[in-house]
This record gives structure tokens, sequence and C-alpha cells, in this order.
């Protein structure tokens, strides 16, 4: 894929205006990615959707008899260089075939775990012999993978793990023991990847193979939803393993875990995103064929709503996950030509946008459980039904917001890394704030001039809506200086406006980019969409912003806080509801998403 767009970065998005041109959209794919996309698509409509009800039961054998022939048709070395069986493709097409096998409820959990966070690691910081060893058999699917970071007494706060790793007198084994949970593939996994303490507070990761003796596990847990995927508990008494288990540095495991799971993250997000898409066609297809008071229900209007607003909310989701995902791939072209190693480059590429692999993690998942949601209320009784099929997907769809860090946690890390980058001088916070501030005290623009072009009105309001995180930001930190992280209402304010503040602004960008390839009539539902997002966006950022003032100031402060953020989330009305039918209506003439 050639890059020649403009290069930006992480977090950037909260100071300077993108053009539409600079952006990735699912329409530039090309066919290549296409048919990969496909492939995992129809693996999931043919082989694994037949077979819901047996993986729910734990049919023996049977999730990891379809993740062999996962990766018999290449599906798990999409990012794996040729070297060890891959096919050393991009990153956006490695989110591209994620999102392919997003709608395959427990499958994409296992298919997850194995390609991600079991593999990554030893890509990217296995050494050779390690690469050479168990590479080419995680690719092609003879050997399976699972990572175990989470323990009892230590979820969000990874670094607390008790397990421990004891170095041997003469220095050539570990002796590991501890116990880990929530270990997703534990039940057939061949190979784990392990976090323990070495000498009690050396954070260090290791390869251990499922025969080694003293690793255990215990039974299946009982879950609320993705049932068919394998989740046990890895217990590890005196196990022994040789020094070159190690991976990575001793002390250094800190830098495996938060780095695979930056992406992690957008990735977890492009897998929300294959099953929204999913959901929502499930939606569409029963209003079609539900008839109520002699009409079939998506003639009526509350459910039109309904239906729009889920395709609203997806086409937002999916536009700014694709940018960010591109965003991800040019900054790792950058550092290769800097002499990176395609590890180093990709990882640090990745580490520059996590604030964006955050955010996009947060608001995936949180679109997923709208649209399920929505799902169930569309099929009225038979939604909460288990003979149907919203049951399983709302079940399966509430996980995703605790996987790879709580939507909590990376709410208050977004915030934190944007600040932080900021105190480094890697980005300009301080002279857009300021200026911000200025504007408050001065007297407000009246400038009635007309906008012209697709969206020009629409960029003015993005722009104000960034002033107000600006605002809103800079007051916390004004207020709270070292304190803020004990803030975390606050903090988790700012992060809910930066969120919907990228995902309105990236799908501006996607429909203005694609209605100047294709002309406005072509696009003229997305255009509703942009629109329509965007009119809730804005009171959205408003009732945050509005939240974090009233915590944080009062008397004089606060009236010039609350003048400035309704100046800066003012916009024209807007009919919203014509606009949603019109979304709906193409949706109930497809007879699925059709975005």
């Amino acid at each position: 894929m050639e890059v020649t767009n403009q290069l930006v970065k992480g977090g950037e998005f909260i100071i300077k205006e993108t053009d539409a041109q600079d952006v990735f959209t699912p329409a530039d794919f090309s066919e290549e990615q296409n048919m990969m996309h496909q492939t995992a698509l129809d693996f999931v409509e043919k082989e694994v959707t037949p077979l819901l009800d047996r993986l729910d039961n734990h049919e023996e054998g049977l999730m990891r008899g379809l993740m062999e022939k996962a990766g018999e048709l290449g599906l798990f070395g999409v990012s794996i260089p040729e070297q060890y069986g891959g096919l050393d493709m991009d990153f956006p097409t490695s989110l591209r075939v994620t999102e392919g096998v997003g709608g395959g409820h427990s499958f994409p959990v296992a298919f997850a775990a194995h390609t991600g966070i079991a593999m990554l690691p030893i890509l990217y910081f296995g050494n050779e012999e390690q690469k050479a060893k168990y590479l080419p058999g995680l690719t092609n699917g003879e050997l399976m993978g699972a990572y175990c970071l989470t323990e009892p007494g230590s979820g969000s706060d990874a670094l607390g793990a008790k397990t421990k790793a004891m170095p041997t007198e003469d220095g050539e084994h570990y002796v590991l023991n501890g116990q880990k949970m929530w270990i997703t593939n534990g039940g057939f996994a061949d190979v784990f990847i392990v976090f323990a303490q070495v000498d009690g507070d050396k954070f260090t990761g290791f390869i251990i193979e499922k025969e080694t003796p003293g690793l255990s596990l215990g039974n299946e847990e009982h879950k609320m939803g993705i049932k068919g995927s394998s989740t046990r508990q890895v217990f590890l008494s005196d196990v022994k393993v040789p020094k070159s288990a190690v991976l990575g540095e001793i002390g250094k495991g800190h830098l495996i875990a938060f780095n695979i799971l930056n992406i992690g993250r957008i990735k977890l997000a492009a897998a929300c995103l294959g099953a929204t898409k999913m959901a929502s066609t499930l939606s569409v297809k029963y209003a079609n064929e539900r008839v109520q008071f002699k009409l079939p229900i998506s003639k009526f209007g509350a459910i039109k709503y309904k239906l729009a607003q889920q395709a609203v909310r997806i086409y937002a989701v999916e536009s700014a996950i694709y940018r960010a995902g591109m965003d991800i791939y040019r900054m790792e072209q950058e550092l290769l030509g800097k002499g990176q190693s395609h590890n180093e480059a990709l990882l640090g590429a990745a580490r520059e946008f996590a604030v964006e692999c955050a955010l996009l993690k947060v608001e995936g998942s949180e679109v997923l459980d709208y649209v399920v949601d929505e799902g169930v209320q569309i099929y009225g009784g038979y939604g909460f039904s288990a003979d149907y099929p919203m049951d399983r997907a709302y079940r399966d769809s509430r996980i995703n917001r605790i996987f790879e860090g709580t939507n909590e946690i990376n709410r208050m890390l977004l915030v934190d890394m944007i600040l932080k980058k900021g105190l480094k001088g890697e980005l300009d916070l301080m002279g857009p704030a300021q200026a911000v501030q200025q504007e408050l005290m001065a007297i407000p623009d009246f400038n009635l001039e007309e906008e012209t072009g697709l969206f020009a009105a629409e960029k003015k309001t993005i722009a104000k809506l960034k002033k107000a995180i600006l605002m809103v930001a800079g007051t916390a930190v004004q207020k709270y200086m070292n304190s803020l992280a004990k803030e975390q209402e606050v903090l988790m304010n700012i992060a809910d406006m930066a969120i919907k503040v990228y995902t309105a602004e990236s799908t501006l960008l996607r429909v203005e980019k694609e209605a100047a390839a294709k002309g406005e009539e072509a696009v003229s539902t997305q255009i509703d969409i942009a629109r329509v997002y965007l009119y809730d966006t804005v009171d959205q950022v408003n009732k945050f912003g509005k939240d974090a003032i009233g915590t944080m100031t009062e008397g004089d402060e606060q009236r010039l806080l609350a003048m400035g953020l309704k100046r800066f989330t003012k916009a024209d009305l807007y009919n919203a509801k014509e606009a949603r039918r019109r979304i709906a209506d193409k949706l109930i003439a497809a007879n699925e998403y059709a975005y």
C-alpha cells in the first residue's frame, strides 16, 4: 500500500484540522484487502455460524478445529512476516480481517487472543530462536496460544501481579509459582505467554509450553456471554523453565504488556464493528418480516429511528477506526524510513497513537452494546428468547467494555496520555489552550459570512467543539495540577468529549472525501449520517462539559466558563427525524446494513 498523505501525531486531532483527502476510508481499500475481508466473512458464515450452539456447549475440540481451519486459510498470518509462514500484509488489512471475523460471537474472542496477545509478543519481543520455534506453528494453526496476565488480585492493576519467578542457584532456570485467571484459549492452548515477578519486583514475560510439569488448568468458567470461548484459570506450581523461556528482558514485561494492548484495543474496536454490522442486518431483516397492525414494523417511525441510529453510530465508529488504522500505518512507514526494524516501527506507531487506540476501544465496544440492545428491542419479546439471535448477541457484547482494559481505565488513560504529550512538548497544547482562554475574555465573533462547500458549517462546529475540550481540560490542569489523576469523574468527562469529537470529525471527513470522488447525490444518506451524528455530538459535548465545569468551579469563573461552553457548543436546529428516516429507508430497501 503506497503512503503519500500527510503524517499526523497521536492526539493531534484536538488542536489540528485535518484535510479530508488525508483521511483513509473503507472506500480506499484495495481489491486484495477486500478479498481478505470477504474470506473472513465467508469463513464465519459457513464454518462458525452453523456451530454456534455446539460451541456454546463446549463440544470437545470444536473451537480448536475451527481455529485450525482459520490458520490453514491464512487468517492468522495477515501481519506475520513471510519467513514465519505469514502473508506480511499491512496494518489496515489486519484490521479489515479482524472486522470480518467480528460477527462470529465467541470465535473472534479466540481468534483475537491467538493472533493478538498470544502471537504478537513473540513476534515483537522474541529473539530469533523463539520466533523460529513458535511463530510458524502459531501462524498455520498447528499451535494455539494464550496470554496470561490477569490474576485474582490484579485486573486493571496489571503490574500488581503476585506470580513469582525465582532463578535457580545455577542461573539456568526459573521456577514459577502463581495463579492466572480469565485466560482465553486456556483449554486448548499449546503456548502460554505468562507474566511474573522475577526476584519479587521485576515484571517479566515468559513463554511456557502446555506440557511443562507444574502447569495445570482450572475448569471452564461459567460466563454471561462468549460461552463458546475457552476461559480457564492457569495454575503454576513449581513450573521450571529454562532461561531461554524469558521473553524480552528481565524487568521489562510492562513493555510487552502495554505495547501489545495498544494494538489489541484498536483491533477490539474492529471486531466490535464486524459484530455491529451483523446485528444491524439482523435488526433490519426482522423489522421487514415482522408484521403488526397489518404493516411490517419497519414502516413505523419509532423502528426507523432505531434502525437509523444503529447505522449512524456504526458508520461513525467505522470511519474513526480506519482513519486511525491508516495513521498508525503511515507512522510505521515513517519509522521504517528512519531505520527502525519492522517490529520496532509498528510498536512505535501504535504507541504514538495510543490515545486513538484507547478512544476507539471505548467507542467501539459501546456502539456494539447500543446496537445489540436496540436489536433486542426491535425483536420485542422474541429478542428475549434464546431461540432468536439477539439473545446471544446481547450477552456476547457485554465483555468488550471490560476486555483490553475497562472502558473507565481507557477513558482516564487517554486523557493522561494527551496531557503527558503536552508536558513533554510532543503536542502544542499550551498555545491553543491559551488562545481559547483569551477568546473567552474577548467579544464574541458575530461573523455572519455565508459558509460555502459541503460541511463548511459543520467544520466550524467541530473547531468550536475542540475549543470546548481545550477549555475544560485546561481548567482541570490549572485546578488540580498533580492531583488531577484523583479526579476520575472529570477525566472521564474530558475523555467523552474527545471521543465524540474525534468520531464526529472522522465521519465528516470520510463523507467529504467520498462526496468529492462520487458526487454528493451518490452519498446523500451518508451526508445525513454525518450531520445526524454531529447534531447529537454537540449536545453530548455540552453535557460532558457542564458536568466538568460544575465540578471544578463556582461563582464568576463558573459563569464565564459556562458562557464559553455555550458559545462553543452552539449549533443550528436540524431536522434529524427526516434525515434518520432517509437513512433507515435505504437499510429497509437493501434488507441489510447498507453503508
